[in-house]
Protein backbone atom coordinates (compact mmCIF):
# COMPACT_ATOMS: atom_id res chain seq x y z
CA UNK A 1 0.00 0.00 0.00
CA UNK A 2 1.18 3.67 -1.24
CA UNK A 3 0.95 5.97 1.92
CA UNK A 4 3.74 8.22 0.70
CA UNK A 5 4.23 10.16 -2.70
CA UNK A 6 7.40 12.78 -3.71
CA UNK A 7 7.39 13.99 -6.50
CA UNK A 8 10.53 15.59 -8.54
CA UNK A 9 9.76 18.05 -11.45
CA UNK A 10 12.86 19.02 -13.17
CA UNK A 11 12.02 21.70 -15.26
CA UNK A 12 12.50 21.54 -19.03
CA UNK A 13 13.84 17.54 -18.81
CA UNK A 14 12.84 16.37 -21.96
CA UNK A 15 13.22 13.35 -23.72
CA UNK A 16 12.27 13.83 -27.75
CA UNK A 17 9.61 15.73 -29.66
CA UNK A 18 6.20 14.98 -29.21
CA UNK A 19 4.26 14.60 -32.52
CA UNK A 20 3.00 17.97 -32.90
CA UNK A 21 6.08 19.68 -31.87
CA UNK A 22 6.81 21.97 -34.87
CA UNK A 23 3.48 23.46 -34.32
CA UNK A 24 5.40 25.07 -31.67
CA UNK A 25 8.04 26.08 -33.30
CA UNK A 26 10.79 23.30 -32.94
CA UNK A 27 10.26 19.91 -35.00
CA UNK A 28 12.98 17.61 -33.38
CA UNK A 29 13.83 19.36 -29.93
CA UNK A 30 15.74 16.52 -27.73
CA UNK A 31 17.16 17.87 -24.63
CA UNK A 32 18.71 15.47 -22.81
CA UNK A 33 19.96 13.63 -26.14
CA UNK A 34 21.33 17.16 -27.62
CA UNK A 35 22.45 17.90 -24.47
CA UNK A 36 24.61 15.02 -24.19
CA UNK A 37 26.16 15.15 -27.63
CA UNK A 38 27.39 18.69 -27.01
CA UNK A 39 29.37 17.74 -24.04
CA UNK A 40 30.67 14.12 -24.99
CA UNK A 41 28.23 12.25 -22.89
CA UNK A 42 26.41 12.46 -19.61
CA UNK A 43 27.48 10.55 -16.43
CA UNK A 44 23.95 9.90 -14.40
CA UNK A 45 24.67 6.44 -12.85
CA UNK A 46 21.68 6.99 -10.31
CA UNK A 47 18.86 8.18 -12.93
CA UNK A 48 20.81 5.36 -15.08
CA UNK A 49 19.98 2.56 -12.09
CA UNK A 50 16.51 3.80 -12.50
CA UNK A 51 15.94 3.01 -15.77
CA UNK A 52 16.71 6.58 -18.01
CA UNK A 53 18.37 4.24 -20.40
CA UNK A 54 15.53 2.61 -21.41
CA UNK A 55 13.53 5.90 -22.21
CA UNK A 56 15.60 7.34 -25.59
CA UNK A 57 19.07 7.45 -26.41
CA UNK A 58 21.30 9.49 -24.45
CA UNK A 59 25.29 9.48 -25.11
CA UNK A 60 26.94 8.27 -22.40
CA UNK A 61 23.73 7.00 -20.19
CA UNK A 62 23.98 2.82 -20.30
CA UNK A 63 20.78 0.55 -21.03
CA UNK A 64 20.93 -1.45 -17.13
CA UNK A 65 19.95 -5.09 -18.21
CA UNK A 66 18.02 -5.16 -14.91
CA UNK A 67 17.17 -1.46 -13.84
CA UNK A 68 15.60 -0.84 -9.74
CA UNK A 69 13.12 1.06 -10.73
CA UNK A 70 9.62 1.66 -13.81
CA UNK A 71 10.38 3.70 -16.54
CA UNK A 72 8.47 5.13 -19.59
CA UNK A 73 8.07 8.27 -21.01
CA UNK A 74 4.90 11.55 -20.62
CA UNK A 75 3.06 13.02 -23.13
CA UNK A 76 0.92 15.98 -23.06
CA UNK A 77 -1.99 17.03 -24.83
CA UNK A 78 -2.68 20.43 -23.28
CA UNK A 79 -2.16 23.09 -25.77
CA UNK A 80 0.93 24.64 -24.64
CA UNK A 81 4.30 24.16 -23.65
CA UNK A 82 4.77 26.14 -20.32
CA UNK A 83 5.36 25.19 -17.15
CA UNK A 84 1.38 25.70 -16.30
CA UNK A 85 0.09 23.80 -18.86
CA UNK A 86 2.57 21.14 -17.97
CA UNK A 87 1.82 20.54 -14.02
CA UNK A 88 -1.64 21.67 -14.58
CA UNK A 89 -1.95 18.56 -16.90
CA UNK A 90 0.10 16.08 -14.22
CA UNK A 91 -2.38 17.24 -12.09
CA UNK A 92 -5.20 16.15 -14.17
CA UNK A 93 -6.14 19.49 -16.12
CA UNK A 94 -5.88 19.53 -19.33
CA UNK A 95 -6.00 22.88 -21.36
CA UNK A 96 -7.52 22.21 -24.26
CA UNK A 97 -8.00 25.79 -25.74
CA UNK A 98 -4.68 27.62 -26.64
CA UNK A 99 -6.10 30.79 -26.48
CA UNK A 100 -4.47 34.28 -28.13
CA UNK A 101 -1.16 33.80 -29.97
CA UNK A 102 1.39 37.00 -29.73
CA UNK A 103 3.86 35.71 -31.92
CA UNK A 104 5.28 39.43 -32.35
CA UNK A 105 4.60 40.81 -28.95
CA UNK A 106 1.83 42.31 -27.09
CA UNK A 107 -0.88 44.68 -28.77
CA UNK A 108 -1.12 48.13 -27.93
CA UNK A 109 -3.78 47.84 -25.20
CA UNK A 110 -1.93 45.02 -23.30
CA UNK A 111 1.34 47.72 -23.20
CA UNK A 112 -1.12 50.83 -22.19
CA UNK A 113 -2.32 48.12 -19.09
CA UNK A 114 1.29 47.65 -17.88
CA UNK A 115 2.56 50.49 -18.06
CA UNK A 116 -0.56 51.94 -16.20
CA UNK A 117 0.03 49.13 -13.41
CA UNK A 118 3.69 49.75 -13.19
CA UNK A 119 3.88 53.40 -13.68
CA UNK A 120 6.82 53.39 -16.02
CA UNK A 121 7.42 52.46 -19.81
CA UNK A 122 7.75 49.42 -21.32
CA UNK A 123 10.73 47.68 -23.74
CA UNK A 124 11.31 44.67 -25.19
CA UNK A 125 7.69 43.14 -25.61
CA UNK A 126 8.78 40.64 -28.15
CA UNK A 127 8.68 36.69 -28.27
CA UNK A 128 12.45 35.89 -26.75
CA UNK A 129 13.87 34.08 -24.13
CA UNK A 130 14.74 35.27 -21.18
CA UNK A 131 18.40 36.02 -21.58
CA UNK A 132 18.19 37.34 -25.08
CA UNK A 133 15.61 39.70 -23.39
CA UNK A 134 17.81 40.86 -20.40
CA UNK A 135 20.94 40.89 -23.16
CA UNK A 136 19.03 43.44 -25.30
CA UNK A 137 17.45 45.48 -22.72
CA UNK A 138 19.61 45.48 -19.59
CA UNK A 139 21.67 48.91 -20.52
CA UNK A 140 18.44 50.70 -21.45
CA UNK A 141 16.88 49.61 -18.04
CA UNK A 142 19.51 50.32 -15.70
CA UNK A 143 19.61 53.88 -17.41
CA UNK A 144 15.79 54.29 -17.20
CA UNK A 145 13.81 51.87 -15.30
CA UNK A 146 11.54 50.96 -17.76
CA UNK A 147 10.07 47.35 -17.47
CA UNK A 148 11.19 44.92 -19.72
CA UNK A 149 8.36 42.60 -20.67
CA UNK A 150 8.59 39.86 -23.28
CA UNK A 151 5.90 36.70 -24.26
CA UNK A 152 6.34 32.91 -24.82
CA UNK A 153 3.86 33.61 -28.00
CA UNK A 154 1.06 32.69 -26.18
CA UNK A 155 -0.60 33.17 -22.55
CA UNK A 156 2.89 33.91 -20.82
CA UNK A 157 3.55 37.88 -20.14
CA UNK A 158 7.19 38.02 -18.79
CA UNK A 159 7.97 40.71 -16.83
CA UNK A 160 11.41 41.81 -15.70
CA UNK A 161 12.36 44.82 -13.08
CA UNK A 162 15.98 44.79 -11.51
CA UNK A 163 15.63 45.39 -7.84
CA UNK A 164 17.02 48.90 -7.27
CA UNK A 165 14.57 49.82 -10.10
CA UNK A 166 11.79 48.77 -7.89
CA UNK A 167 11.57 47.30 -4.97
CA UNK A 168 10.82 43.97 -4.63
CA UNK A 169 7.56 43.82 -3.01
CA UNK A 170 6.13 46.43 -4.81
CA UNK A 171 7.31 44.70 -7.95
CA UNK A 172 5.56 41.45 -7.32
CA UNK A 173 2.43 43.26 -6.50
CA UNK A 174 2.35 44.63 -8.91
CA UNK A 175 2.37 41.64 -11.02
CA UNK A 176 -0.34 40.36 -9.28
CA UNK A 177 -2.70 43.24 -10.35
CA UNK A 178 -1.50 43.06 -13.91
CA UNK A 179 -2.48 39.36 -14.15
CA UNK A 180 -5.57 40.20 -13.13
CA UNK A 181 -6.29 43.25 -15.44
CA UNK A 182 -5.06 40.96 -18.63
CA UNK A 183 -7.19 37.96 -17.86
CA UNK A 184 -9.90 39.12 -20.06
CA UNK A 185 -10.14 40.09 -23.43
CA UNK A 186 -6.49 38.93 -24.12
CA UNK A 187 -6.41 35.72 -22.68
CA UNK A 188 -3.25 36.18 -20.59
CA UNK A 189 -3.70 33.44 -17.60
CA UNK A 190 0.29 33.80 -16.63
CA UNK A 191 2.78 36.74 -15.39
CA UNK A 192 5.84 35.56 -14.79
CA UNK A 193 8.10 37.91 -12.36
CA UNK A 194 11.99 38.04 -12.64
CA UNK A 195 13.54 40.11 -10.15
CA UNK A 196 16.87 41.07 -11.39
CA UNK A 197 20.08 41.57 -9.67
CA UNK A 198 23.88 42.61 -10.12
CA UNK A 199 25.46 45.59 -11.24
CA UNK A 200 25.61 46.85 -14.83
CA UNK A 201 27.33 44.11 -17.18
CA UNK A 202 26.93 41.74 -14.39
CA UNK A 203 22.89 41.59 -14.23
CA UNK A 204 21.44 38.55 -14.20
CA UNK A 205 18.04 36.74 -13.08
CA UNK A 206 17.24 36.38 -8.98
CA UNK A 207 17.09 32.49 -8.13
CA UNK A 208 13.94 34.05 -6.70
CA UNK A 209 10.92 34.36 -9.26
CA UNK A 210 7.47 34.45 -8.96
CA UNK A 211 4.66 33.27 -11.25
CA UNK A 212 1.06 35.18 -10.63
CA UNK A 213 -1.37 32.18 -12.53
CA UNK A 214 -5.05 31.92 -13.04
CA UNK A 215 -6.36 29.50 -10.78
CA UNK A 216 -7.07 26.25 -12.66
CA UNK A 217 -10.30 26.28 -13.59
CA UNK A 218 -11.65 22.42 -12.77
CA UNK A 219 -10.06 20.57 -9.48
CA UNK A 220 -6.71 19.23 -9.77
CA UNK A 221 -4.97 16.06 -7.64
CA UNK A 222 -4.51 18.26 -5.02
CA UNK A 223 -8.17 19.61 -4.68
CA UNK A 224 -9.26 15.89 -4.09
CA UNK A 225 -6.35 14.63 -2.15
CA UNK A 226 -7.03 17.32 0.06
CA UNK A 227 -10.87 16.55 0.33
CA UNK A 228 -9.21 12.62 1.35
CA UNK A 229 -7.70 14.38 4.58
CA UNK A 230 -3.86 13.98 2.85
CA UNK A 231 -0.70 16.09 3.49
CA UNK A 232 0.25 18.12 -0.12
CA UNK A 233 3.49 20.40 0.46
CA UNK A 234 4.22 22.27 -2.69
CA UNK A 235 8.45 22.64 -2.73
CA UNK A 236 9.34 25.47 -5.10
CA UNK A 237 6.99 27.42 -7.80
CA UNK A 238 4.15 24.12 -7.57
CA UNK A 239 1.96 26.60 -4.93
CA UNK A 240 2.61 29.79 -7.11
CA UNK A 241 1.42 27.15 -10.83
CA UNK A 242 -1.91 26.32 -8.40
CA UNK A 243 -2.53 29.61 -6.40
CA UNK A 244 -1.73 27.79 -3.35
CA UNK A 245 -4.88 25.79 -3.94
CA UNK A 246 -5.38 22.54 -2.26
CA UNK A 247 -2.12 22.41 -0.79
CA UNK A 248 -1.68 22.00 3.26
CA UNK A 249 1.70 24.25 2.97
CA UNK A 250 4.55 25.12 0.81
CA UNK A 251 8.25 26.43 -0.03
CA UNK A 252 9.17 29.18 -1.55
CA UNK A 253 10.84 29.51 -4.39
CA UNK A 254 15.09 29.18 -4.33
CA UNK A 255 17.72 27.43 -6.19
CA UNK A 256 17.64 23.72 -6.70
CA UNK A 257 20.20 22.69 -4.26
CA UNK A 258 18.46 24.15 -1.43
CA UNK A 259 14.85 22.60 -2.46
CA UNK A 260 16.57 19.73 -2.98
CA UNK A 261 17.59 20.00 1.12
CA UNK A 262 14.07 20.73 1.80
CA UNK A 263 12.76 17.25 0.35
CA UNK A 264 14.50 15.77 2.19
CA UNK A 265 13.80 17.23 5.30
CA UNK A 266 10.19 17.13 4.52
CA UNK A 267 10.85 13.36 4.06
CA UNK A 268 11.48 13.17 7.87
CA UNK A 269 8.60 15.33 8.68
CA UNK A 270 5.92 14.38 6.50
CA UNK A 271 4.42 11.17 6.93
CA UNK A 272 1.83 10.59 4.98
CA UNK A 273 0.46 12.51 1.90
CA UNK A 274 2.05 14.08 -1.32
CA UNK A 275 5.08 16.27 -2.15
CA UNK A 276 5.83 17.61 -5.45
CA UNK A 277 9.38 19.43 -5.81
CA UNK A 278 9.47 22.13 -8.90
CA UNK A 279 13.31 22.02 -9.79
CA UNK A 280 15.06 24.08 -12.54
CA UNK A 281 18.41 22.24 -12.61
CA UNK A 282 18.92 23.14 -16.43
CA UNK A 283 21.41 26.05 -16.38
CA UNK A 284 22.43 28.48 -19.38
CA UNK A 285 24.66 26.51 -21.39
CA UNK A 286 25.14 22.92 -22.24
CA UNK A 287 28.46 22.63 -20.10
CA UNK A 288 26.78 24.15 -17.04
CA UNK A 289 23.97 22.02 -17.81
CA UNK A 290 25.92 19.10 -17.60
CA UNK A 291 27.37 19.68 -14.27
CA UNK A 292 24.26 20.72 -12.85
CA UNK A 293 22.54 17.12 -13.57
CA UNK A 294 25.88 15.71 -12.55
CA UNK A 295 25.37 17.23 -9.14
CA UNK A 296 22.04 16.28 -8.96
CA UNK A 297 22.50 12.70 -9.87
CA UNK A 298 25.17 12.70 -6.99
CA UNK A 299 22.82 14.20 -4.57
CA UNK A 300 19.69 11.37 -5.65
CA UNK A 301 20.96 8.30 -3.50
CA UNK A 302 21.25 10.41 -0.12
CA UNK A 303 16.98 11.00 -0.58
CA UNK A 304 16.38 7.00 -2.03
CA UNK A 305 18.24 5.94 1.12
CA UNK A 306 15.43 8.01 3.27
CA UNK A 307 12.43 6.05 1.21
CA UNK A 308 10.31 3.76 3.54
CA UNK A 309 8.38 0.92 2.91
CA UNK A 310 4.75 2.72 1.78
CA UNK A 311 7.05 5.32 -0.53
CA UNK A 312 6.23 6.40 -4.28
CA UNK A 313 9.25 8.32 -5.89
CA UNK A 314 8.37 9.76 -9.63
CA UNK A 315 11.11 11.95 -11.47
CA UNK A 316 9.66 13.82 -14.64
CA UNK A 317 9.83 17.07 -16.38
CA UNK A 318 6.79 19.61 -17.01
CA UNK A 319 8.18 20.32 -20.87
CA UNK A 320 11.31 20.39 -22.79
CA UNK A 321 14.13 22.86 -22.96
CA UNK A 322 16.24 22.21 -25.83
CA UNK A 323 19.11 24.57 -24.90
CA UNK A 324 21.49 23.58 -27.89
CA UNK A 325 19.19 25.03 -30.44
CA UNK A 326 20.17 28.38 -29.26
CA UNK A 327 17.24 29.97 -27.70
CA UNK A 328 16.21 29.43 -23.61
CA UNK A 329 12.18 28.65 -24.31
CA UNK A 330 10.23 25.49 -23.78
CA UNK A 331 10.45 22.78 -25.98
CA UNK A 332 7.38 20.30 -27.27
CA UNK A 333 8.61 17.05 -26.19
CA UNK A 334 8.14 14.04 -23.98
CA UNK A 335 9.46 14.40 -20.56
CA UNK A 336 10.96 11.02 -18.32
CA UNK A 337 8.39 8.91 -15.75
CA UNK A 338 10.59 7.25 -13.61
CA UNK A 339 9.22 5.47 -10.65
CA UNK A 340 10.72 3.79 -7.47
CA UNK A 341 10.21 2.64 -4.09
CA UNK A 342 10.64 0.04 -1.65
CA UNK A 343 8.51 -2.59 -1.99
CA UNK A 344 7.37 -1.58 -5.23
CA UNK A 345 7.92 -3.48 -9.05
CA UNK A 346 11.33 -2.99 -10.73
CA UNK A 347 12.27 -2.94 -14.04
CA UNK A 348 8.95 -2.57 -15.58
CA UNK A 349 8.36 -1.11 -19.06
CA UNK A 350 5.55 1.89 -18.11
CA UNK A 351 5.32 2.53 -22.29
CA UNK A 352 4.56 6.22 -23.67
CA UNK A 353 1.81 7.63 -21.68
CA UNK A 354 -0.31 9.95 -24.25
CA UNK A 355 -0.90 12.41 -21.43
CA UNK A 356 0.89 13.94 -18.66
CA UNK A 357 -2.88 13.14 -16.47
CA UNK A 358 -1.98 9.56 -15.99
CA UNK A 359 0.69 10.57 -13.78
CA UNK A 360 -2.12 12.36 -11.23
CA UNK A 361 -4.74 9.65 -11.97
CA UNK A 362 -1.72 7.28 -10.63
CA UNK A 363 -0.82 9.36 -7.35
CA UNK A 364 -4.73 9.78 -6.42
CA UNK A 365 -5.52 6.18 -7.14
CA UNK A 366 -2.44 5.30 -4.70
CA UNK A 367 -3.81 7.80 -1.83
CA UNK A 368 -7.07 6.57 -2.27
CA UNK A 369 -8.67 10.37 -3.44
CA UNK A 370 -11.82 10.02 -5.53
CA UNK A 371 -10.91 9.46 -9.33
CA UNK A 372 -10.36 12.23 -11.56
CA UNK A 373 -11.83 12.21 -14.92
CA UNK A 374 -9.21 12.38 -16.88
CA UNK A 375 -6.07 10.26 -17.12
CA UNK A 376 -5.28 6.16 -16.83
CA UNK A 377 -3.48 4.93 -13.63
CA UNK A 378 -0.44 2.81 -13.98
CA UNK A 379 -0.11 2.17 -10.04
CA UNK A 380 -1.07 -1.63 -10.99
CA UNK A 381 2.51 -1.97 -12.89
CA UNK A 382 4.11 -0.36 -9.73
CA UNK A 383 2.69 -3.11 -7.99
CA UNK A 384 5.67 -5.84 -7.15
CA UNK A 385 4.75 -9.49 -7.81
Amino acid sequence: MITRVIVLVIDGLGVGALPDAAEYGVADPHTLAHLADAVGGLNLPTLEGLGLGHITDIRGVRTMSQPEGCFGRLGFLSKGIDSMAGYWEMAGYVTTEAGPQYPNGFPSDVVAVLEQVFGRKVIGNRCASDVAMLHECEAEHLSSGALIIWTDGRRTCHVAAHEKAMRREDFFQRCRDARKLLKNPWGIWRISAHPLVGDAGAVQFSPLPREFVVEPPVPTMFDVLNRASQILVGVGKVSDLFSGRGLTSSLPVGRWTALFTEVMKLLKKVPRGLIVAGLDVLELDAAQSATALHDFDRRLPGLLEQLRPGDLLVLTGNHGRDITIGDQAPTREYVPLLATGPKLAQGVNLGIRTSAADLGHTIVEALLGEQLPVGESFLDALRAG
